[in-house]
């Protein structure tokens, strides 16, 4: 038995038994890693795969307790190799992140440029893609670290801890009617056609919930995954947009403004940080979480210490208004933010 083995296993399990993708990820020969898997099976004395010919189409119910034990051991492998590069390399290294557009584009940034001038040797890498994208990446060791709304709290092999909560606000043109109502409602909203996000991103499940509750049945015009598209659509008229507050906190937009109180209907949405259960990670990524929620202490969250430290922090994530002083100063770049 050997790591090769095992990890040829793993491989299969999340390319889908395709053991030509197995191949190609791995950079061998099929036949190889068709060949390893067998004598791992003998050695083993039981099947791990079922088989149709020499394709791999299933699981055993022996090797569904294998492949949680393999996927176990290599994890601790990985943690093995962190924990030396803790002390040969601790300030160098690579840190892959996975996050919805909006978390990438308005939150991600003032971190980012706070960390890399705290790490200038650890290398970046941010993977964009819908909620259900982060989780997966997550899930299958792919990135360090995902940030999202929605999709990582239904994986039970993530840890999930919030960074902050925040709002849907409505954004018109400018001298648009709901400008001059003094408490627009859903109602009021429900009038005009909407743009906003595709189911699945961004807390749209409160937006829906929202009307539903209402007895409301509004016109979506349109949906995008991408807060600017939305916002570049209401510009030209087609309708009014709901958005995630950080989208237009802090941003100057001609002819677009934000509707005083419309966050009120739409319920409090949270962004989370998750991280791989039962993974070591390097200690400047747990310093990155801590630029996005400060209330997190990285000494927990790597298992180091069971208790918060004794440095004050808030104890729970706060409202997105209040995270520019959480994270406060950042140089000249100006904060615009998540959803």
């Amino acid at each position: 038995m050997n790591f090769q083995q095992l990890k040829y296993v793993r491989a299969a399990v999340q390319n889908n038994l395709n053991l030509t993708e197995v191949a190609n990820v791995l950079f061998t020969s099929q036949s190889g890693v068709s060949k390893q898997i067998k004598e791992l099976e003998a050695e083993l004395g039981i099947e791990i795969f079922v088989r149709r010919g020499k394709r791999l189409v299933g699981i055993t119910k022996a090797g569904e307790n294998v492949v949680k034990v393999i996927n176990s051991l290599l994890a601790e492998a990985d943690n093995l190799k962190r924990l030396s590069q803790q002390f040969t390399q601790e300030d160098r290294g690579r840190l892959v992140v996975a996050a919805t557009h909006n978390q990438a584009r308005y939150v991600i940034p003032p971190a980012l440029l706070h960390f890399t001038r705290l790490y200038p040797e650890v290398e970046v890498e941010l993977r964009q893609g819908s909620p259900q994208y982060v989780a997966d990446t997550l899930a299958r060791g792919e990135a360090d670290i995902g940030i999202a709304t929605e999709a990582v709290d239904d994986f039970p092999e993530l840890d999930t801890h919030p960074c902050f909560t925040w709002e849907h606000v409505v954004v018109v043109p400018a001298h648009h009617p709901l400008l001059r109502i003094g408490n627009p409602g859903l109602a009021d909203f429900a009038a005009y056609p909407i743009i906003t996000y595709n189911p699945g991103f961004s807390g749209r499940s409160k937006i829906d919930a929202a009307f539903a509750a209402a007895g409301l049945r509004p016109d979506i015009r349109l949906t995008a995954t991408d807060a600017d598209v939305i916002k570049d659509y209401v510009q030209l008229g087609l309708g009014i947009g709901i958005v995630a507050e950080m989208a237009v906190t802090g941003e100057v937009r001609e002819g677009l403004v934000p509707v005083p109180g419309s966050n009120a209907p739409f319920g409090v949405s949270t962004t989370k940080v998750a991280i791989p259960r039962g993974v070591l990670l390097r200690n400047y990524a747990y310093r990155f979480v801590e630029e996005l929620a400060p209330h997190l202490d990285h000494a927990v969250l790597s298992g180091a210490s069971r208790r918060p430290s004794p440095a004050a922090r808030p104890q729970a994530p706060l409202p997105f208004v209040n995270w520019r002083e959480l994270h406060a100063p950042r140089g000249n770049l100006t904060l615009v933010s998540s959803g």
